[in-house]
């Protein structure tokens, strides 16, 4: 017998009405989605703990979602269907799938589109919204534990979900759910959250830079500038496989930072195909220090640095536990 699934409403696209968009009330909106429900299963509707526009969202949201999920678990609900805004969907699957792990079983999905009308009295003529949430409702009682996005007929899983088109149906891509999960060991823990780690994450500063074609005296001046109030971790998107022309200036302005207790993370803004080493331009991260990326996209560098701050006080114990963090 299948069991019950807890669909979890988190904003977005999906749950917007009028001209211009703009979020209907939960209370009001939950209603309406049960009335578009699959009759064949047994679905309970939740209103997250936060609701807003998806752009807004940041990590102290997404672990109030975990917390919000990892008390269902103790309601005996193993099934859960998260609707989320387009904008940062990738961040959140990111989010939690390090945080869950393969402790229950979730999907998130969204929409390009609005369910509703612009009155908000039936279903939109043109959407992919019922599309998407039928999809993930007909396969969550299908995957292995985990945390998967589903987009388009696809089901992706959410450390590697990136969204690929501001406006196409298809908008996520992605490694595939079933080959993803058969290279991922089953023995990763959850991350049980407490009230002290979303007060903390509340305080996380994680900042991005993507490389440009500059000078390396204006990437001094750059670095130079971040010293006055550096972030708790810095992330440098090189080119290619890692590549990033440095100085012995560079270098050095690099250690200052991790003197502050600055996490300074290499990885690439190439899409696809991860880190590697094999150029002599690289030879100075052994001397520098700067932690190396092996993460499966961007959101989950995010996802990663995240868990690490929450979990470690000091950039000393970042180094020792980086490459066996999950």
């Amino acid at each position: 017998m299948m069991k019950k699934i807890a669909l979890i409403y988190m904003g977005g696209t999906f749950g917007c009405v009028g001209e211009p968009l703009s979020p209907m009330p939960a209370e009001q909106f939950l209603p309406r989605l049960a009335q578009v429900l699959p009759l064949n299963l047994e679905i309970e509707c939740f209103v997250a703990p936060v609701i807003k526009d998806s752009s807004a969202c940041t990590a102290a949201d997404w672990l109030q979602l975990i917390q919000y999920i990892q008390k269902l678990q103790h309601d005996d609900f193993q099934h859960f269907v998260i609707l989320h805004g387009t904008d940062t969907l990738s961040y959140a699957s990111a989010v939690l799938a390090r945080f869950l792990a393969q402790s229950t079983h979730v999907i998130l999905t969204g929409s390009q589109y609005p369910l509703l009308n612009a009155q908000g009295t039936d279903t939109r003529e043109f959407s992919d919204a019922l599309d998407n949430l039928n999809f993930a409702l007909q396969q969550i009682h299908q995957v292995t534990q985990g945390v998967y996005l589903a987009f388009h007929q696809q089901l992706i899983h959410a450390a590697t979900a990136l969204k690929q088109h501001t406006t196409e149906l298809n908008a996520f891509t992605g490694q595939s759910a079933l080959v993803y999960t058969e290279n991922k060991s089953q023995n990763e823990p959850a991350f049980n959250i407490s009230t002290q780690h979303i007060e903390k994450a509340q305080h996380f500063n994680c900042l991005n830079w993507m490389l440009q074609p500059i000078a390396i005296s204006a990437l001094v001046d750059n670095l130079k500038a971040l010293q006055q109030h550096p972030p708790h971790c810095l992330i440098l998107q090189s080119y290619g496989t890692g590549n990033m022309a440095v100085n012995t200036e560079v270098i050095e302005l690099i250690q200052a930072l991790q003197a502050q207790q600055c996490a300074v993370i290499l990885t690439t803004q190439v899409t696809f195909g991860g880190m590697q080493q094999r150029y002599a331009i690289s030879q100075w991260l052994q001397d520098s220090k700067i932690l190396i990326s092996d993460c499966q996209s961007h959101a989950d560098l995010y996802a990663k640095a995240l868990k690490m701050y929450l979990q470690y006080d000091s950039l000393a114990q970042w180094y020792a536990h980086w490459q066996s963090s999950v």
